[in-house]
């Protein structure tokens, strides 16, 4: 029993870190685009109906409908929002300290006359 608990650990990371939590940068945007454009539309209907039933409530239930709505079609990186990926360039390999010098110290200082 004790020996399976590591073992359960460890498949239950591996689980959480197979899950993609990235967005690009242009699937940032149509998020956003998506969320605005549906808190808008239940805002106005929301409006248009509590306005013609004379409750007010209804126009909040709706827009908090339509808050959700947009939350769960938003937040989760979906692959519609991952289809742009940007690419990094490759790392640099690490040199010793002696050859590389910083960028400060190979500027000469000026001297004013």
């Amino acid at each position: 029993m004790i020996s399976y608990l590591p073992n359960c650990r460890t498949n239950m990371l591996s689980i959480f870190n197979s899950i993609p939590t990235h967005m690009d940068y242009k699937g940032q945007k149509l998020a956003e685009q998506i969320f605005q454009g549906i808190i808008l539309v239940s805002a106005v209907i929301g409006f248009a109906y509590g306005l013609i039933i004379e409750q007010f409530g209804w126009t909040v239930y709706i827009v908090l409908a339509g808050f959700a709505v947009s939350c769960l079609l938003t937040l989760p990186p979906w692959p519609m929002y991952r289809q742009n990926p940007l690419s990094w360039q490759p790392a640099l390999p690490e040199t010793t300290g002696e050859t590389q010098q910083k960028p400060q110290e190979n500027l000469k200082k000026k001297k004013h006359k």
